[in-house]
């Protein structure tokens, strides 16, 4: 069975980007949402396998929903997407519970990479 995917991003080309990469490579993109607060609504609705986060977004950033699905979910999986020079706020996010992360613009085989070591 298909591995079920959540992606978060505020930006609809930036989730676009990764559920092509996703869907083309035979996992289900369950849901999207465009902010943290959405994410959290979100996960708790599909309970995902995996949470592909955005760092910065508008409402709730990344890691304030991270710490939240992480309460709802200490075994969540999830993979933070950060953009070029955003190296602590990558650190804090690991610290909370991130698994790993990737950097935009997105490379389709360190996606890959990312989530099958994470899903494995």
């Amino acid at each position: 069975m298909a591995h079920r995917i959540l992606i978060v991003d505020d930006a609809a080309f930036m989730r676009m980007m990764i559920k092509d990469i996703l869907v083309k490579n035979g996992f289900d993109v369950v849901a999207e949402a465009q902010d943290g607060a959405q994410a959290v609504e979100k996960f708790k609705e599909h309970s995902p396998d995996l949470v592909t986060m955005d760092i910065t977004m508008p409402e709730m950033d990344g890691i304030t929903a991270l710490k939240e699905i992480k309460q709802i979910d200490p075994q969540a999986k999830i993979i933070m997407c950060s953009a070029m020079g955003q190296q602590s706020m990558v650190i804090d996010a690991i610290q909370a519970g991130a698994k790993d992360f990737i950097v935009k613009p997105f490379q389709a085989d360190r996606v890959l990479e990312a989530i099958n070591k994470t899903l494995s």
